[in-house]
């Protein structure tokens, strides 16, 4: 059997898969942010648990929100007791067995690549428009990492200049410690703080959706103006990886409004003679982090690993 943990600020996932990475059970439980301890404690409680569910022991991959340094050291804003901790290498002693560990945007790229509606392309971007921004570049269905395992944080590359310009655009400070990121103005918490800008009220992306869907003039304003953004960022992707297909998660993907005005707001920000890349939404939607987490445990992808 192969597990997939899926780790949040909140929640943690486990799901269990059969050799053929169907689905066999899962189940939800809160996180512990502040003490490590108990963090890898409650880790080690739950696989125990499905290995005595299961009758075997389990492959074991984990999917988290931050970066995972070549040296396995994690990097999470999410999960505080997580910070500088090598959780798969301290996990992998717990359990005396290997285990996987990747970020979840990239996971959420290979299990679309490999499972999802990516499956038989070569080259499959998978980006996450949710709270945050991020994503992974997976090539014939293996993960492209990089040197520093960064591949994917195009959610920290910074907003055009031109498109600043155009729109006026304040700069928002990034958590990363770096002003004008994408990501502060194309995650869902960007597009409600754009929104409160242009309307001068305080609301959310919820606020403005339906804002939107009544035709109010500033919440079309808001949406011409992330759009711009967002196309500005997908057509640098293009032009960087030249992918086959982008794969979108996170909750904006779902606005079906975004997705159908994509191809033509990237379009306008590339030079004549390219060729668009499909846009598709995610087969598995927000169970895609856990299934890319079984898959680094499973061994189809050259994650970060760590033996006992």
């Amino acid at each position: 059997m192969y597990y997939g943990l899926d780790i949040g600020g909140t929640k943690i996932e486990l799901a269990i898969f059969d050799t053929q990475l169907a689905l066999q059970d899962k189940w939800r439980l809160s996180t512990p942010r502040q003490d490590y301890s108990a963090f890898m404690a409650t880790l080690a409680e739950q696989i125990e648990k499905a290995d005595q569910q299961c009758g075997e022991r389990g492959t074991v991959g984990i999917a988290l929100p931050g970066v995972v340094k070549a040296d396995g050291t994690v990097i999470s804003s999410n999960v505080p007791c997580l910070n500088q901790r090598r959780v798969a290498h301290d996990l992998a002693k717990l359990l005396n067995r290997t285990v996987a560990i990747g970020n979840d945007c990239r996971c959420f790229a290979l299990s679309e690549a490999v499972l999802g509606v990516g499956r038989g392309h070569s080259r499959v971007l998978g980006m996450i428009l949710g709270t945050g921004t991020g994503g992974g570049l997976c090539i014939d269905g293996k993960l492209y990492l990089g040197a520093n395992r960064l591949a994917g944080e195009f959610g920290h590359q910074g907003v055009s200049a031109y498109v600043a310009r155009r729109h006026q655009l304040p700069l928002y400070a990034c958590g990363c410690g770096l002003e004008g990121c994408a990501e502060t103005y194309v995650s869902g918490t960007g597009l409600g703080r754009l929104y409160q800008d242009i309307a001068g009220q305080t609301a959310d992306t919820f606020a403005w959706l339906s804002a939107l869907r009544q035709n109010d003039p500033l919440a079309i304003k808001t949406f011409e103006t992330y759009m711009d953004i967002l196309g500005s960022l997908m057509a640098s992707l293009v032009l960087a990886m030249d992918p086959d297909i982008i794969v979108l998660g996170g909750g904006l993907s779902e606005v079906e409004e975004i997705l159908a005005a994509l191809p033509q707001a990237t379009k306008a920000h590339l030079f004549d003679g390219v060729t668009l890349p499909q846009f598709k939404l995610a087969d598995f939607g927000s169970a895609s982090g856990v299934r890319g987490a079984a898959l680094l445990g499973h061994g189809l992808d050259a994650g970060i690993s760590y033996e006992a």
